[in-house]
């Protein structure tokens, strides 16, 4: 045991934290592309809302339900002589019409003259198919009904567009709408010109172990020190959780909404608090310097430099696991949470609420129930070297598929769920072409999607130094050359699949 000392006078916690966090399974709040966050972000008055008569169950017949879902339309830079239609594809979050002023695709649509659509994916955001979230509906969240969705879309604007029969139509997505981005054009290729497919997981995994190794990649890119760090406060942590003093401790120094002395017995609370901490830096990985996090100007700026400058700090004589504290100290401030809370009955029961109008539904219910269903793509303190620990193993994520949906999500389920879904799509080896794959190099995702290729019709982009959806953010003055550069290759061969 590591020989340190901690002097306190008094024991506390604050209450008031919310069972559902900010960051989890590899998700932020609100989606992983959300909306765009620039200070020289257009805002338009315009209402670009509009509402599409959609099918339940495209893959049965007899099934003839129907249900209204959300999307948008800019007609603001359409040129009918040039023929071409932009479609951004909606994901795991509620669909936003910023994203119909802002961002690259608008740049790309201002050049090419282009009509803009924007569907919201069902299940998200005010897509509502079914009365409730309850398993017995979310059958019908699969990937597969959310492509025939956007077929069903696209056959349908033809019509109430007056598109012409060769209309060209180009497909952009993000994180997991950047997966759908290539399957769409995989699975309907007749529909779809080409797809730009941004920060897309295409290998369906269940332990997804290689995420956390990225994020210690990021941090020793920025500091070997600041790497050295957490893992030694990681360390300090195991020692405090064996005794009573030391549990006190951690419960005052990370702010934890419960006191962790009453949860010493219980393997998934503790489980759970280390994927809190571990989560903490992941958050900011995946979207280092995309200006993507935040309620406002100051908060947007933590990055892994800010981290780093906190962990590396060796000057102020703090013990790592202090630093560990400030950490998430700061994630709460960032992310207005008043307390840390780790409690897994809490985080269970929020995800078993199947109403709509539950804090879960704005998307952490149905994003887990696809990975428990298709995906997997748990971030498990599996792959050693591991800074962060080993208390979050891939058994943890499985046992909460079947606690949150019932029995029959055990691991032999999700098994041939992932088998299933790299079956139907091929996984990394996807014959596809008028594709582009783009990722970068600190978003961890990158290690589920094609960085490499050696085919010209569907090359990628591999971006150094950039994070998750970096690409199609609106540009700014701080850009890497490397993004500018990737930001124009997107665009010649946005022209090339169109043949200007």
């Amino acid at each position: 045991m590591n020989n340190f000392t901690f002097f306190l006078v008094v024991f506390c916690w604050v209450s008031g934290g919310s069972s559902w966090r900010f960051f989890h399974n590899g998700r932020i709040k609100g989606g992983n592309l959300g909306s765009p966050q620039h200070r020289s972000l257009i805002k338009e008055s315009r209402n670009f809302t509009r509402w599409f008569t959609q099918n339940l169950d495209h893959f049965d017949p007899t099934n003839r339900k129907t249900w209204e879902q959300r999307y948008y339309v800019n007609d603001e830079f359409f040129d009918r002589s040039k023929n071409t239609v932009f479609l951004m594809i909606g994901g795991e979050g509620e669909a936003t019409d910023k994203w119909m002023t802002n961002g690259t695709w608008i740049d790309y649509a201002r050049d090419f003259g282009a009509l803009c659509f924007q569907l919201e994916h069902r299940f998200y955001g005010k897509s509502h198919p079914t009365e409730d979230l309850s398993t017995e509906n979310l059958r019908y969240l699969t990937s597969e009904q959310a492509l025939a969705d956007l077929a069903t879309f696209i056959y349908a604007m033809h019509e109430e567009f007056d598109l012409q029969p060769d209309v060209n139509w180009i497909a952009f997505g993000g994180s997991y709408p950047g997966s759908l981005a290539a399957w769409l054009r995989l699975k309907y290729p007749h529909l779809v010109r080409g797809s730009v497919s941004t920060s897309g997981p295409l290998l369906a995994l269940t332990d997804f172990d290689e995420y956390y190794k990225v994020v210690g990649e990021d941090l020793r890119t920025i500091s070997e020190d600041c790497y050295s760090a957490v893992k030694r406060g990681t360390a300090q942590v195991d020692s405090l959780l064996q005794h009573m003093t030391g549990q006190r401790t951690l419960t005052e120094m990370f702010k934890l909404c419960d006191p962790i002395e009453d949860s010493i017995e219980n393997g998934n609370d503790i489980s759970n608090f280390y994927d809190n901490l571990a989560g903490n830096f992941a958050g900011i990985a995946q979207y280092n310097k995309d200006n993507r996090i935040g309620q406002s100007p100051e908060k947007l700026n933590v990055t892994l430099d800010t981290l780093c400058g906190i962990m590396g700090n060796e000057q102020s004589n703090m013990l790592e696991i202090t630093r560990l504290a400030q950490v998430n100290a700061l994630i709460l401030n960032m992310t207005n949470q008043t307390c840390t809370d780790y409690v897994y009955s809490k985080m269970i029961d929020e995800m078993r609420n199947i109403s709509w109008d539950s804090e879960s539904a704005e998307g952490g219910r149905q994003w887990f129930y696809q990975t428990c269903n298709e995906f997997g793509f748990y971030q498990t303190s599996s792959n050693k070297p591991q800074i962060f620990g080993d208390k979050f193993p891939v058994e943890f994520y499985i046992r909460q598929c079947a606690e949150v949906f019932g029995p029959n999500y055990n691991a032999s389920y999700l098994e041939e769920g992932t088998k299933r879904t790299n079956t139907i799509y091929g996984a990394l080896d996807i014959e596809v072409s008028n594709v582009v794959f783009v990722h970068g190099s600190v978003d961890p995702w990158h290690a589920l999607g094609i960085t490499k290729s050696y085919n010209e019709n569907a090359p990628a982009i591999f971006i150094k130094g950039t994070a998750h959806c970096a690409n199609m953010y609106p540009k700014s003055e701080n850009d890497l050359p490397q993004l500018q550069a990737a930001r124009e290759q997107i665009r010649q061969l946005i022209s090339t699949w169109l043949k200007y």
